[in-house]
Formats: C-alpha cells, sequence, structure tokens
C-alpha cells in the first residue's frame, strides 16, 4: 500500500504542478498559486521520505503530515474554485485525486495504529 501512496501522491504533484503553471500563466493568480504548489507536492514528500523511517511512530508521523497537507490543498483548491480561478472539470479532477490521497493515508495510518 505504501507504494501506491507514493506513486499517487507523486503523480498528484505533478498535476498540482502543471496546475501551478496554468495559473500563473494564464489566470495571472499568484498568492494562491503558491500556496497550492507548496502543500500538493509536500505531500509526496512526506510519503516518500517515510521509507526512510526508522520507527513505526516515525513513519505514521509522516504519513499523518501528509494527510495535513493534503487537507490544506483541498483548502487551496477550493478557494481557487470558489474565486473562478479553476473551473469545474480542473477542480473536480484535482479535489477527487486529494480526496482519494487522503483516504489512502488514512486507511495506512489506521491499519497501522490498529497492529
Amino acid at each position: 500500500m505504501a507504494n501506491v501512496i507514493q506513486d499517487k501522491s507523486r503523480d498528484f504533484a505533478i498535476k498540482i504542478i502543471n496546475c501551478y503553471k496554468y495559473l500563473i500563466e494564464e489566470q495571472h493568480e499568484y498568492i494562491l498559486s503558491k500556496q497550492l504548489v507548496r502543500s500538493g507536492t509536500s505531500i509526496g514528500a512526506n510519503t516518500r521520505e517515510s521509507k526512510n523511517a526508522q520507527f513505526r511512530n516515525d513513519f505514521i508521523s509522516k504519513l499523518s503530515i501528509a494527510i495535513k497537507e493534503a487537507d490544506e490543498t483541498g483548502y487551496w483548491l477550493d478557494l481557487l474554485h470558489a474565486t473562478d480561478y479553476l473551473d469545474n472539470q480542473m477542480y473536480d479532477s484535482l479535489a477527487k485525486d486529494c480526496n482519494e490521497i487522503i483516504r489512502i493515508l488514512t486507511s495506512i495510518i489506521k491499519s497501522l495504529k490498529d497492529k
């Protein structure tokens, strides 16, 4: 399951970077987009870093940070959509991916804590 989340979070980061480029180049939005790219790419960075955890608690901690970053990313996506910087199609796709990542991370953490 850990490889799945690493792959999904990396793919999501690429989509977020492409969204950031769109927001900068086409929408000329420079503030919220910077927050979005920071939190959206941090998810993958934390899941990747988790594979080098020395202890189970360290692994859970890194994945917990990734969940927080994913939740923050969802917030920026919501704001960008509500202010018409993102159309429905782009928003729906990114929000769906973000929510899926949160569900997977939550499942991994729950199963680790149950052991």
